[in-house]
């Protein structure tokens, strides 16, 4: 009896371990949304996790057969979701401010016939460039947060759009200082085809030279095959970074230069014009604050982002990095104020477009681009 008893028991615990393993074959083949039925259950799989499972036919006082089957739980992946910095929310916002201010310029400059003299094809220019580089930012954004930044041509198309733009921008502005300095140095050869034909010569010359800037890092001029070149702005070289900054430099002391000329020319004019001297002396006094300002307000936009990529490298914190972009950033977004909005005729052509009438208290006196 006792051996009966043996051979029914290891009989029962042979079919129990029968029963648990087809159980497990038919779950790892049958079960389509855990396993791929093709490759089979591979016990070293970190997705499958093994626990001992106890046979439920069994009795108290049988003895206890374990048998490893898989707890087949699908694996967790993480997403690895890129947190958005505040800087980038700051320059994505201030490139917005500035893509529509210089939009309405352009589409007033477009849409009135009567402002084609020189000053306004330097604005106009001036306009194109801030837009782009509103535009650009805009893009940066987007390729940082929504598009793989890793694709070569997406980090190059972006920093080469933001350097021309802002090249443009800032050689625009020389542009403009020059077109002041030569309405008053050369005052009655000024209106003539002559100096249509030099404004000409000088936006092509701005945005070939531009364009030109913005193009070397596509042609090899950058540091994304040796990250230890780069400089605050990549793929920006440290090379091509100071000499951008050194460029700035030398342009900002021809501005002030040039504005240094045109205070000395203003003030020799007041004291000829003896008939209007409150007068003449009351605007020249106004009008050198004016360039002040705008002398003032370009410096303390650029001059930080100038200094710091002439000193800095990569390495560098890259909160420095932003805290010196946005304020040069800024300065698109002053450019209309002080060069478009401020123009009565492009004011009068805003009033017209958005009221259809004109404002009494509107100045009638045609500007010319010695006004400041």
């Amino acid at each position: 009896m006792m051996v009966r008893t043996g051979r029914k028991s290891s009989i029962r615990h042979l079919l129990a371990m029968i029963l648990s393993l087809a159980a497990a074959a038919a779950m790892s083949s049958g079960s389509g949304s855990s396993l791929n039925s093709s490759s089979p259950l591979d016990p070293f799989d970190s997705s499958t996790s093994w626990s001992l499972a106890e046979d439920p036919s069994n009795s108290s006082s049988e003895p206890v057969v374990r048998t490893l089957t898989p707890d087949l739980q699908p694996a967790t992946t993480a997403v690895a979701v890129q947190e958005v910095s505040p800087w980038d929310i700051a320059l994505c916002v201030t490139g917005t401010l500035i893509s529509c201010e210089n939009a309405l310029v352009i589409a007033v400059l477009f849409y009135t016939p009567t402002l084609r003299a020189p000053m306004f094809i330097l604005i106009g220019s001036l306009a194109v460039a801030d837009l782009l580089a509103g535009l650009g930012l805009i893009l940066n954004f987007v390729f940082t947060y929504l598009v793989d930044s890793s694709v070569e041509f997406v980090t190059l198309l972006s920093v080469g759009l933001l350097i021309s733009a802002f090249s443009a921008s800032v050689l625009n502005i020389l542009a403009i200082t020059v077109d002041r300095y030569l309405s008053l140095y050369n005052a009655l050869t000024y209106h003539t085809e002559r100096t249509v034909t030099f404004t000409y010569v000088m936006v092509v010359f701005i945005w070939v030279s531009s364009l030109t800037l913005g193009l070397l890092p596509a042609l090899g001029w950058n540091c994304l095959r040796d990250e230890s070149t780069c400089s605050i702005c990549r793929p920006v070289t440290k090379n091509n970074a100071v000499a951008l900054a050194v460029t700035f430099l030398l342009v900002f002391a021809l501005m002030m230069q040039l504005y240094l000329q045109i205070c000395k020319i203003a003030f020799r004019h007041a004291q000829q014009i003896a008939v209007q001297h409150q007068f003449v002396a009351i605007s020249t006094t106004k009008g050198v604050s004016t360039l002040s300002a705008i002398l003032c307000a370009f410096g303390a936009c650029w001059l930080p982002f100038a200094m710091y990529s002439i000193v800095a490298d990569s390495s560098y914190p890259v909160i420095y990095t932003y805290a010196t972009v946005l304020p040069a950033t800024c300065c698109s977004v002053i450019n209309p104020i002080i060069y478009a909005f401020r123009n009565p005729d492009i004011q009068k052509s805003l009033w017209m477009a958005c009221c259809g009438c004109v404002p009494s208290n509107l100045s009638l006196r045609p500007r010319t681009s010695s006004d400041v």
